[in-house]
C-alpha cells in the first residue's frame, strides 16, 4: 500500500468520525455494548474466531471478495489470509477491545491483544461491512513488539 493511500485512509477515518460524532458509538471495555448491534456481533465474531482458532466461524463472517490489509499485506484475498496470517491465530491468547467506534458500516477498533506468552500487542483495526459481512479489514500495528507471528 502506498504511503499516500494509507495517510488518505487515516484522514478519511478522522473526517468520518468527526462528522458523525453525534451518531457514532464509542464503547470502552472488552465487549461493552457489542452485542447490541448487528455490526457489533460481526466484529465480536472476528475477534472470537482469532482467539478460538475457528476458521469456520471466520469464513461465515467474510463477504465474497474480502480483502485483508496490514503493514505487511496489501489487499490480499481470503486464501492468502488463511495461508499467511491464520497460522498466527495459534499465538493469540486474547484481544481486549479498548475502543470501538461505529459509523454505519464502518467500524474502527483499538484493541490490546495478548500473545500466548502473555505479552501485550496493540492493534488499530478498520473494518468495512457490506450486507452483514466483513468486506475489508485493515490492520495498523507497529513493528515487532510482541506481535504474535508464526515465525517467532
Amino acid at each position: 500500500m502506498k504511503m499516500t493511500n494509507l495517510i488518505g485512509q487515516i484522514l478519511l477515518v478522522g473526517v468520518i468520525l468527526s462528522s458523525h460524532a453525534g451518531f457514532a458509538q464509542t464503547i470502552t471495555g472488552k465487549t461493552a455494548g457489542l452485542e447490541n448491534t448487528a455490526n457489533g456481533k460481526i466484529i465480536k465474531a472476528w475477534y472470537t474466531a482469532w482467539e478460538t482458532r475457528d476458521w469456520s466461524l471466520m469464513t461465515q463472517i467474510l463477504a465474497d471478495g474480502f480483502t485483508f490489509t496490514s503493514p505487511l499485506d496489501d489487499h490480499i484475498k481470503i486464501n492468502a489470509v488463511k495461508e499467511k496470517c491464520w497460522p498466527n491465530a495459534g499465538k493469540i491468547k486474547s484481544a481486549d477491545l479498548q475502543q470501538l467506534i461505529m459509523s454505519g458500516d464502518v467500524v474502527f477498533v483499538i484493541s490490546n491483544g495478548y500473545n500466548t506468552d502473555g505479552k501485550l500487542f496493540r492493534n488499530c483495526d478498520y473494518f468495512t461491512i457490506k450486507d452483514g459481512k466483513i468486506s475489508a479489514y485493515e490492520c495498523f500495528f507497529g513493528p515487532g513488539i510482541n506481535y504474535p507471528t508464526s515465525g517467532k
